[in-house]
């Protein structure tokens, strides 16, 4: 609600530079009593009042005739009305005015009124601002008429066809685009002057002029005179390939998810990752493993250097019997030394090359018959991605393109990297599906953190405890993830059964989680995300798959921050986890159950708790209290007392659980995590409150340098000022308030503005003359991690950056 006549008075006090005379419309704003709060200039023009003659009285008293109760009643419930009103002029006479209100229950419960003061009406002048505005649309546009020949045709049509409107006029659709798409065109514009209705098509073509094909939505609208005789057809084109092309990379890496690692068979999952990728991705692809690897042996740490020995598991092409193969599969090769196998393994990341006929040259020196099958299809470009899973290099997949035009770009190679990482995980798994339990043992621990990473927040200590050699390996798993602003997100779960199986799902899992962590979701989201994923893959009914057929398991997500001492915690058919408070007061927290994951549609729910400094949590699988032979009422009551005697530090309490739940041979396999909480102090965390005011970018920036200095972190001035001038620069601009800088000194400096807008900024390409665009891109070169956040009011931004000496 406003309170004061001055908050509008936008008239004579306005800047002369601004085009737009605000009072040329009437604005008054009503409270739910019904008394005005709100006059501006444009209202005293229409009925002559000046503000503090109205501001204060009651609405009715402008009214001409008394609103019948009727009319009123009308008005419930509704966000907008419209209509005519009688109203009085200071000068006494009657004014019949068109109304719009609008309902706002923003900053209380009133309704704003607009109206203008006087009604613009056409004039001669309009024909021609009209015809400027179709040349200058941004949408290709072209105006047909009934004989379906071109009349009219904007600038952008100009510039999509390469000819001007003079050249296309008097030509149809199929005379200006030679291609099977311009007759379909022209026969949805033959039914819209049919029928009268609009037509909407996809057309996808590649046009005289243009490097590749493009991808249009294409609008055919009826055109219709005064008289409702249909005159023409409007046809209105809109790029949209990169939609299109984005598209297709989200259908290809969810198809790879569900066609990759169907089995646990090693050259069959090799060969479905060539099968995903040909024709769609690209015209012929290889893939060539390690030859240590297929004895399920680990190979050698580190990426391999110089020539390479690689065995040729899979091949496909979008010709029949794959002629452009140089090996066959079964047979290993030396890829020598500059090779593109060599360099991207050798590298440890992936390349792109460009065949050019000085790297054929080059070629027929080291492999002559390579370069001969490359002159005789015509490969032009090459994309190569090192198979790598748990830090270690499987092989390398090679994607070749001779037949599409188009060379592979940087969204290609992310997208290939996408769908090789899944299937570098699942030969993985196949590869050590062949080994005994040892082999087992070493994939769960492997899966499991090898260490615990450093954080401020919480002082962490595991236990992982296989099952017996009868009950097989299972599935349990722990995490500690570190997430932005000092907080950090602790993962205990379980999956049902034993075996290969469960300890795959479980992989899969934990990735998927922190995956989801990454994106930095409440735990209830990331829970029901989880699920989702679950149950999505568990669709796909191949109970060979290590997530096919039914899946079970649980899991409980928790998320600390040191800042405000806060714990939000959800669970899945989890555990509740035990808190330890400073005192000794043991309880296990009352957290909502929530589903076990895969049962899908039902919802999770998250609780909070504020820990004091020093508590323990304490989280678990449901191995350790659950024992054959004991009720789990007992294993409880036994945690309960391991934990409310003292221990001197956190192993020997992880050490004391396991001694006291456990037998000798556990059934279950059992994940323990326990974790002491910290506090960052105000010594650590400043916050300033911004105004939305581009002037106070530069008060922010001082604060902030005096805090560094304060801290003695001096070193760290330079960059700080640069990521606080472009965050809250950003913020102002593009954000809304409240807006909130805030920096946090633990291991790291983190710097995080918040504001109350929802939409998260991205990095983007500035071209030579744009003013903007740089911004994100050099927060990004200058910090180690930048990323952000939703929050229940809007989002964060937040910046991280190593301090000098770590």
């Amino acid at each position: 609600m406003i309170g004061s006549a001055s908050a509008w008075d936008d008239g004579p006090s306005a800047r002369p530079q601004e085009r737009v005379d605000g009072a040329a419309t009437a604005r008054v704003v009503v409270d739910d009593l019904g008394v005005v709060t709100a006059w501006n200039e444009g209202a005293r023009r229409l009925l002559g009042y000046r503000a503090p003659e109205v501001v204060g009285r009651k609405a009715a008293v402008l009214l001409a005739d008394a609103a019948p109760m009727d009319a009123l009643n009308s008005l419930t419930g509704l966000r907008r009305w419209s209509g005519t009103a009688t109203l009085l002029h200071q000068d006494g006479h009657r004014l019949t005015v068109g109304l719009l209100a609008h309902h706002r229950e923003v900053d209380g419960d009133d309704w704003l009124l607009v109206s203008p003061v006087t009604r613009p009406a056409p004039t001669p002048e309009d024909d021609t601002f009209l015809r400027r505005s179709f040349a200058q649309a941004p949408y290709s546009m072209a105006l047909y008429d009934t004989g379906l020949r071109l009349r009219w045709a904007n600038a952008d049509m100009e510039r999509v066809m390469g000819l001007s409107e003079q050249e296309m006029r008097g030509l149809r659709v199929t005379e200006i685009v030679l291609d099977p798409e311009s007759e379909r065109a022209e026969e949805g514009m033959r039914t819209a002057l049919q029928t009268g209705r609009l037509q909407e098509l996809g057309a996808a073509l590649h046009l005289a002029g243009h490097e590749r094909e493009s991808v249009w939505s294409v609008s055919l609208v009826p055109v219709r005179g005064s008289d409702g005789r249909l005159e023409g057809v409007l046809l209105s084109a809109h790029d949209v390939t990169e939609q299109h092309l984005a598209r297709q990379r989200l259908v290809l890496v969810n198809d790879a998810s569900l066609r990759i690692g169907s089995t646990l068979d090693l050259p069959r999952t090799a060969q479905e990752l060539a099968d995903v990728a040909v024709p769609r991705f690209a015209d012929f692809v290889t893939v060539d493993l390690l030859p240590a690897i297929e004895g399920g042996e680990d190979p050698p740490q580190g990426s391999p250097h110089g020539p390479v020995m690689l065995r040729r598991v899979a091949c496909q092409s979008v010709l029949e019997g794959c002629p452009e193969a140089v090996v066959q599969i079964g047979t290993v090769a030396a890829y020598p030394e500059g090779s593109t196998a060599a360099v991207c393994l050798a590298a440890g990341q992936p390349l792109i090359e460009h065949i050019t006929p000085a790297a054929l040259e080059n070629l027929d020196r080291t492999a002559p018959e390579r370069a001969e099958r490359m002159r005789r299809f015509g490969f032009h470009s090459v994309l190569a991605v090192p198979m790598r899973a748990r830090g270690l290099t499987l092989g390398v997949a090679t994607f070749s393109r001779h037949r599409r035009p188009k060379r592979f770009e940087q969204d290609d190679l992310l997208l290939a990297q996408e769908i090789t990482a899944r299937a570098a995980v699942c030969i993985d798994n196949a590869r050590r599906y062949t080994r005994e339990r040892d082999t087992s043992l070493t994939l769960q621990s492997s899966l499991l953190p090898q260490r615990l990473p450093e954080q401020a927040a919480l002082d962490v200590a595991s236990r992982y405890r296989p099952a017996s050699a009868r009950a097989g390996v299972g599935g349990d798993w722990f995490d500690v993830i570190p997430l932005s602003g000092a907080r950090v997100a602790l993962v205990v779960g379980d999956v049902v059964g034993h075996g290969i199986q469960a300890s795959a799902t479980m992989g899969r899992l934990r990735t998927a989680v922190r995956t989801l962590a990454d994106v930095d979701l409440p735990p209830d989201e990331l829970l029901t995300h989880l699920d989702d994923l679950v149950n999505h893959v568990a669709g796909g009914g191949d109970t060979a798959d290590p997530l096919g057929g039914d899946i079970g398991a649980t899991c409980l997500y928790a998320v600390y921050d040191p800042v405000s001492r806060h714990c939000t915690i959800a669970r899945a058919g989890h555990p509740v986890p035990a808190l330890v408070t400073p005192d000794g007061t043991v309880e296990f927290l009352d957290v909502p159950a929530g589903p076990p994951l895969g049962l899908g549609g039902l919802p999770f729910e998250s609780t909070e708790v504020e820990l004091a400094e020093g508590s323990l949590l304490v989280l678990f699988t449901d191995g350790l209290v659950e024992v054959r032979g004991r009720d789990i009422d007992e294993g409880i009551a036994a945690m309960h007392e391991v934990l409310r005697r003292p221990a001197q530090d956190l192993e020997t309490m992880c050490d004391a659980l396991l001694r006291t739940l456990l037998a000798d041979r556990p059934s279950d396999d059992v994940a323990l995590l326990v974790a002491r909480t910290r506090a960052l102090d105000a010594s650590h965390v400043a916050t300033w409150r911004v105004s939305p005011d581009p002037a106070a970018v530069a008060e922010v920036r001082k604060a902030a340098c005096r805090q560094l200095s304060e801290w003695g972190l001096d070193d760290a001035v330079y960059v700080t000022e640069l990521v606080v001038s472009e965050l809250v620069t950003n913020a102002i601009r593009y954000g809304r308030p409240p807006i909130e800088l805030r920096l946090i000194y633990n291991r790291a400096l983190v710097c995080e503005v918040s504001d109350g807008s929802s939409t998260a900024p991205h990095l983007r390409r500035a071209r030579t003359f744009d003013e903007g665009g740089r911004g994100l891109l050099l927060v990004a070169q200058l910090t180690q991690a930048w990323g952000t956040r939703q929050t229940p009011n809007g989002k964060i931004i937040w910046a991280e950056q190593s301090l000098p000496g770590d």
